[in-house]
């Protein structure tokens, strides 16, 4: 666990995104349940999907009193636009494979996630996650959308994530506490 002070500084420090920013982000998540509150003389402490929840907010870069719902929509974007109704356990959603990665970053061999790209768009609810290893690109839309075509008409804004970035924040927080 790593408190939140803690969280938004190594956002900051190794994916970019401002801390000004971050700090009343937060506040709103936690608002709406989706971070964990403190008590009184106690930190709020995040754990590695509180964490990734939190970038994703910051990464759809929407107005802040839309970002508790932001966070719900993009988590559970769908492989390919994909329904998952009768679909087995196996296949994940865009926040259960970015969860995958921070775990990844922590317990497991993170030198494979470090060229990779996780790309959020904005204008649109939509994650592509770019693995540079085989080349593929995995996109996660809305269930129904079709991930190859654009989701609006104009242009297409969207924050990539370097996943050497992501790597380092995640591992910054949570691997020296082992």
């Amino acid at each position: 666990m790593a408190t939140l002070r803690d969280c938004l500084s190594a956002i900051e420090r190794h994916i970019g995104f401002p801390k000004s920013r971050s700090i009343t982000v937060s506040r709103r998540l936690q608002e709406r349940g989706a971070l964990p509150l403190g008590a009184p003389g106690i930190a709020p402490e995040l754990d590695a999907h509180d964490v990734v929840s939190l970038i994703i907010a910051l990464a759809a870069d929407t107005a802040l009193h839309e970002a508790p719902d932001a966070v719900e929509r993009y988590r559970a974007l769908t492989p390919g636009g994909a329904d998952l109704t009768d679909a087995p356990a196996s296949i994940d959603t865009a926040g259960r494979e970015l969860d995958i990665m921070a775990d990844i970053a922590i317990h497991g061999n993170a030198d494979l996630l470090r060229r990779d790209r996780i790309e959020v768009v904005a204008n649109w609810p939509e994650v592509a996650i770019t693995d540079a290893t085989s080349g593929q690109i995995k996109r996660f839309v809305a269930p129904g959308a079709l991930a190859t075509n654009w989701q609006a008409n104009g242009h297409r804004k969207s924050t990539t994530i370097n996943g050497s970035a992501f790597v380092d924040c995640i591992q910054y927080l949570f691997e020296r506490s082992h």
